[in-house]
């Protein structure tokens, strides 16, 4: 009983690992991790209204930290 247990989880994992394993080949021959320097200029390349934005969001998340400070020390008084 044990010994078709084994057995039979080891095939499944053999299985599931040859799977795996076609797809790893198949993604690296199609060209799926070809493009490794996306992230690293992926900012040289936004807009101005992208920075502009982002800017805007920095600073807004700031004075919402600033301002909930703020409240908190005069809730305690």
């Amino acid at each position: 009983m044990i010994d078709d247990t084994l057995f039979f989880m080891l095939v499944v994992g053999l299985i599931i690992s040859a799977g795996m394993l076609f797809l790893f080949i198949w993604a690296a021959k199609s060209g799926q991790f070809d493009d490794a320097s996306k992230m690293t200029n992926g900012m040289l390349f936004d807009s101005v209204e992208d920075l502009n934005d982002a800017i805007k969001k920095d600073k807004s998340i700031k004075e919402a930290k600033i301002q909930g400070k703020k409240d908190q020390k005069k809730e305690e008084d």
